[in-house]
């Protein structure tokens, strides 16, 4: 299977991640969800609950909080749609544990570049509110802008969701060697 990447996102709660599963469903393949989120409270490991109760048994789950990139490396190639959930929470885990964000970002691009099959990233867009009011939010949302520029820059769509409703930004481009492309997502 040709390989594609679609970028999908969104504010929070603005139905990203739905969108992002129901495009990896249709494609019919076996399906890998990468889930980057870490539970530190109960509220999060409700949500994490939640989000697999969603999928069904096509499903697989692949835990990389940290080490995204080796983590898309080691399915690289092997046919699956790799559905991954979220950008912004594995950042917000490097930016805890003192990451060098600029290079992360880098690293991630580069094993998306390399992903052989189909592959769904989502991402929060945290910069259409106010300037934060610490220095820590701020050093997040300058480094999820950066990551969701990079992100968008080497996908082949972009989609955004606002209210549940998708807005394409970046069409996949019709060219001769794009129709398994376009068939994959």
């Amino acid at each position: 299977m040709s390989g594609s990447s679609l970028f999908v996102i969104g504010g929070a709660r603005s139905g990203k991640s739905r969108y992002a599963q129901a495009r990896a469903e249709r494609t019919g393949d076996r399906l890998v969800f990468v889930a980057t989120a870490e539970a530190f409270d109960d509220e999060m490991t409700a949500r994490i609950a939640r989000h697999r109760a969603d999928r069904d048994a096509r499903w697989r789950t692949v835990e990389a909080s940290r080490d995204l990139p080796r983590a898309i490396d080691a399915l690289r190639g092997d046919g699956d749609v790799v559905l991954v959930d979220c950008l912004t929470l594995w950042l917000s885990n490097l930016l805890l544990a003192d990451v060098d964000l600029v290079r992360a970002g880098e690293e991630l691009c580069g094993a998306i570049g390399r992903f052989g099959g189909p592959i769904i990233l989502v991402s929060n867009e945290v910069g259409m509110g106010g300037v934060p009011g610490n220095a820590l939010a701020r050093r997040f949302g300058d480094a999820a802008g950066r990551l969701n520029q990079s992100v968008a820059a080497i996908a082949d769509e972009v989609v955004l969701l606002a209210a549940g409703l998708p807005l394409t930004l970046k069409p996949r481009t019709g060219g001769a060697g794009d129709a398994g492309r376009r068939a994959a997502l």
